[in-house]
């Protein structure tokens, strides 16, 4: 009889501890559980591309207040024999009764730095951007080649970076006297106002007439290559010589 009694009691105790350390099992999942956070969403980025569509966007309404006796032109492909891909593509150009301003469009982010005839710019130390001063000369010259009738027409390079950088450049690409200036989007069109004030004080007349300089747009225009074909083409070759130099923010030779 005693046995028996032993026995019920040992059953009871094993069956309790059970329970308990089941219990705390579940206790446990339940805090665990409670514990993690719902997965966040990941973060929806904006493609390269249409951050380029934005920034271009934001230069034509900073050229939408320049005076009315300028005009401008957005994304030209224009033939260059001297490219490697055969064409020249300029971002923006101005043409105004005293000079024709070229301007090169960047977006990149942090610190620029380099000199006026350095080959390549650093980006916060990180990788090479082929100097867009130099890459904005042979747009100039491929612009000058097709503008030849034109004599004596001044031209001035403008390269315009986001607000996203900070430059560490040559103090004169931002003075108002360099027919060479680096400025940032928000400021485009107040440093082509501010340089066509000093181009009047400097040039005893204009250097174009109303008529002229809707001649040069009328011919630009003309010259403008439309084919998607052919411009994929520029692209893909300009993007292929990237590659080759290793340089993240290498945009393609001198001419291109």
């Amino acid at each position: 009889m005693l046995e028996k009694i032993k026995a019920f009691f040992q059953m009871r105790t094993q069956s309790e501890s059970g329970k308990k350390q089941t219990g705390k099992e579940i206790d446990k999942a339940k805090r665990s559980s409670g514990s993690q956070a719902a997965p966040k969403p990941p973060k929806q980025k904006v493609a390269a591309a249409r951050i380029g569509e934005l920034g271009e966007h934001k230069i034509d309404l900073q050229l939408d207040q320049l005076p009315k006796d300028c005009m401008y032109m957005s994304d030209l492909l224009l033939p260059n024999s001297k490219s490697r891909t055969g064409y020249s593509q300029l971002d923006h150009a101005v043409v105004s009764p005293y000079g024709i301003f070229v301007i090169e469009t960047k977006n990149y982010a942090g610190e620029i730095k380099g000199a006026r005839q350095d080959r390549n710019w650093r980006v916060s130390n990180r990788y090479n951007l082929y100097n867009p001063l130099l890459q904005n000369k042979g747009h100039i010259k491929a612009l000058q080649a097709h503008l030849s009738e034109f004599n004596g027409v001044k031209y001035i390079s403008m390269i315009s970076f986001t607000m996203r950088c900070r430059f560490s450049l040559d103090p004169d690409l931002r003075k108002i006297h360099s027919d060479e200036l680096v400025v940032y989007d928000v400021e485009l069109s107040e440093y082509i106002a501010r340089k066509l004030l000093r181009l009047k004080a400097e040039l005893p007349q204009r250097t174009l007439s109303r008529d002229e300089v809707e001649a040069i747009c009328t011919k630009i225009n003309g010259l403008n290559v439309d084919d998607a074909k052919a411009r994929a083409e520029h692209a893909r070759l300009a993007g292929g010589r990237k590659k080759e130099t290793g340089g993240v923010g290498y945009t393609g030779d001198a001419q291109s």
